[in-house]
């Protein structure tokens, strides 16, 4: 009997694992250049995981993973299908969803189902609805605020995300105009609202004065919504004409990665102190899976979790199960590198 007949007959998968080793060496092969340097890898020091991942508590809430599904979309029956995707997706894994704009139903409940999702997702986990920064100073100059007190009711949210997007309000065909800075809008809507409130913007970032002001609001939480991930204002100039997207291309470069975003809150809490009043984030914008995600929750000072949208959007699309295979591999993935890696 040769030595690979006797490996075999302990262990049935070894002669084709072995023929496997050999097929693949060469395609394994990687460059030193390429190495991941974020990391320490540590591999003496843990045992294979066997546990859950400790729960995370964020916005009073208890989070079976630190992942959020960051807004998307709503208003299309093609929305209808993701969004119920990923609210069965936030009650088998135990995580949080903001909505995409809800802004139709401000007046009409046409497209209600589109958002419905509380019954899914259940009474445990952090539902948020979702309007624009220039619906919400149209809301304050009418005195209509009950109309967004309405929406929360009915969609039975735990609050209210705010986008902040002047650059995608401006570039979008049927914009509407911001007429009041965005600051100030936010200021006189906490100054009059109970509502939960999370800030965030839509794909450029936010830089750190724009930051270090909203950090002393009383907002629960502030959304990154980085560059690096889905670009609002390139999306509108995509829909929009081709000389207007010549003209106006290379401001979609301009922003605020993730990275650079956790580096601006550090320093912030460092400088402001006690007058810093957001102390949740949720770190969102080209954070791809769950190394990313572990990286820049290591790196800030601060309470979060990491949000995706367009990574989960194409799984949510195909179907639930597709949904269910990625996220059931980012938890797998989350375990290892909290046994075995280490942030440098």
């Amino acid at each position: 009997m040769d030595k690979l007949e006797k490996i075999s007959s302990t262990d049935p998968t070894a002669a084709e694992r072995k023929q496997d080793h050999i097929q693949l060496a060469f395609d394994s092969q990687v460059e030193s250049l390429h190495l991941d340097k974020r990391f320490s890898y540590e591999p003496l020091l843990s045992a294979h995981p066997d546990k859950n991942l400790k729960p995370v508590s964020f916005l009073n809430r208890s989070l079976k993973i630190p992942v959020w599904v960051s807004s998307m979309t709503g208003g299309t029956e093609k929305a209808f299908t993701i969004n119920s995707n990923l609210a069965r997706a936030c009650k088998a894994f135990g995580m949080g969803m903001g909505l995409g704009s809800c802004r139709a139903l401000l007046e009409s409940d046409d497209r209600l189902k589109d958002f419905d999702f509380r019954k899914i997702i259940g009474d445990d986990l952090p539902f948020y609805a979702n309007i624009g920064i220039a619906q919400l100073e149209m809301l304050l100059k009418d005195n209509e605020l009950f109309k967004l007190d309405q929406l929360i009711d009915k969609l039975q949210a735990d609050g209210i995300i705010i986008h902040v997007n002047p650059l995608q309000e401006w570039l979008q065909p049927e914009g509407d105009k911001i007429t009041v800075a965005p600051i100030i809008t936010l200021q006189k809507f906490l100054d009059k609202t109970k509502q939960k409130v999370i800030v965030k913007e839509v794909g450029q970032g936010i830089g750190k004065e724009s930051l270090r002001a909203l950090m002393k609001l009383p907002v629960e939480v502030i959304e990154f919504a980085a560059h690096g991930g889905t670009n609002f204002s390139k999306l509108e100039l995509l829909r929009g004409d081709k000389q207007k997207l010549e003209v106006f291309k290379e401001i979609s470069r301009i922003g605020h990665s993730a990275e650079e975003m956790t580096a601006f809150v550090n320093e912030i809490n460092e400088e402001e102190g006690n007058a810093v009043l957001c102390k949740q984030f949720i770190i969102s914008g080209g954070v791809k899976d769950f190394l990313d995600g572990y990286y820049l929750m290591k790196k800030l000072n601060a309470t979060a979790v990491y949000g995706q949208a367009s990574t989960l959007l194409q799984y949510a699309e195909k179907s639930y199960e597709d949904l269910e295979q990625f996220l059931y591999y980012q938890v797998e993935g989350l375990k290892l590198v909290d046994a075995f890696f280490k942030v440098r």
